[in-house]
């Protein structure tokens, strides 16, 4: 997601967020950015550092669950020649390179613990030193941080440090899910639509029978799924695989606002058919773990075998349940072996 799209964050929702952001963007204050994947938190951070007085020098982002720890530290810090096996010359690392500019780090939440506590240090003092080095490094860097975890709840199963919780959450900046504000979706839509037709030399159009079905859709995945739903379009020419495929998605979505329950209207044919509690019920159970396998796969970027211990339960149950919940993914047998090589 670019820039131009916080031009398209208009809504009601979002205008005490850009209120906040101009308030702010001036001050060398933390960030926390806060919401569910696909939110649109780097186009906020980036909103924060153009209107920084930082905007002439670099923005550079970090992803804390791309990478082990051992390669974060040198991510982060940079490493000295020699510091480990592969090290072959010195590497500055990003606080080096984006000083006088912004870091962001997101997916905060992954961050192993004995790295929390460098990351604290580097706040608190505005100091680090390479992985390997001894020469003191000076860092001037504005630090927003990002996460869509619930970082109370990693703190009180000792996951995350307290005191580092409250040095990044000086200002905390709670981004809605696009469902909240789905006045914003024709635009975001016609935005998406152009960069896909130029991107590809097309002309494709989305009809307003599809556009009616966007704006309906609940949007799991947030804004980065409707900008593939629009790139589906592009590339195949059309709209009516994707118009047909979120039709069958609303019609297994959430029906009430409480999310994760099936309404009583979608549980009866018709108002004089009898209800059953029992049947609502066990709906209710399924679409609760469907949401929740879900939403644990996209925050470890499916690698299912750590989602498998996230969920406390084994690897095979847990495929047996992507399939039952409709969440497979079509791969490889490599890709599948090298998953379980990586967890």
């Amino acid at each position: 997601m670019s820039e131009p799209l916080m031009a398209l964050c208009t809504s009601s929702k979002m205008q005490p967020i850009r209120d906040l952001i101009s308030k702010v963007a001036s001050t060398n204050t933390t960030v926390l950015l806060r919401g569910e994947s696909g939110t649109g938190k780097e186009v906020l951070a980036r909103a924060l550092h153009k209107a920084s007085p930082r905007a002439g020098r670099q923005f550079l982002k970090v992803n804390c669950a791309a990478l082990p720890g051992e390669l974060l530290e040198s991510e982060l810090f940079g490493h000295e020649k020699g510091a480990f096996t592969g090290a072959y010359r010195q590497k500055p690392g990003k606080f080096e390179a984006a000083h006088q500019g912004t870091l962001m780090l997101d997916e905060i939440g992954e961050m192993p613990l004995r790295l929390q506590a460098k990351l604290l240090h580097v706040l608190q003092d505005g100091e680090f030193s390479r992985v390997g080095g001894e020469k003191i490094i000076d860092t001037d860097v504005r630090l927003i941080a990002a996460t869509n975890r619930d970082l109370e709840a990693s703190m009180r199963a000792h996951q995350f440090r307290e005191d580092l919780y409250y040095r990044l959450n000086v200002i905390e900046i709670r981004i809605p899910p696009l469902r909240e504000r789905r006045e914003e979706v024709p635009g975001l839509v016609d935005f998406f639509l152009k960069k896909f037709n130029a991107q590809y030399g097309r002309a494709v159009d989305i009809p307003a029978d599809t556009m009616r079905v966007f704006v309906d859709y609940h949007w799991p995945g947030n804004i980065r799924e409707l900008e593939n739903a629009v790139k589906r379009v592009v590339v195949l020419g059309t709209a009516r695989p994707v118009h047909t495929e979120i039709i069958g998605n609303i019609n297994r979505g959430p029906r009430v606002t409480m999310p994760g329950l099936p309404s009583v209207a979608a549980a009866v044919a018709s108002p004089d058919a009898p209800i059953s509690l029992k049947e609502i019920a066990r709906q209710a159970a399924r679409e609760a773990e469907r949401v929740a396998i879900k939403e644990v796969l996209d925050r470890v970027h499916w690698n299912r075998a750590k989602a498998a211990r996230l969920l406390q339960i084994s690897y095979k149950a847990l495929l047996y349940k992507i399939v039952q919940c409709g969440l497979v993914v079509q791969e490889t047998e490599p890709e599948k072996q090298k998953e379980v090589i990586a967890s």
